[in-house]
């Protein structure tokens, strides 16, 4: 199973990224590292819902559960 959220898809995204020296003369950016290629993961956890009254397992990133939680104190799920 991919490493991705289950309702946005949200997933694992490829990027760059470098760091600078602060306080050295001349500008930060003169001695400035080079960019180095990394990954950025979404922020998942393993939740359980009540989906049509069954409880499901999900693997969901932090804005889709605070999306979730906000429906169900709104108009809760009758069991």
């Amino acid at each position: 199973m991919a490493y991705q959220c289950d309702i946005c898809s949200k997933k694992t995204r490829a990027g760059r990224s470098h760091t600078h020296h602060t306080g050295v003369a001349g500008g930060q950016w003169k001695r400035r590292a080079q960019k180095t290629p990394r990954s950025f993961a979404p922020n998942l956890h393993k939740v359980s819902l009540p989906i049509k009254g069954v409880m499901t397992r999900m693997k969901l990133c932090a804005s889709c559960i605070k999306r979730v939680r906000f429906d169900l104190k709104k108009a809760p799920v009758k069991a």
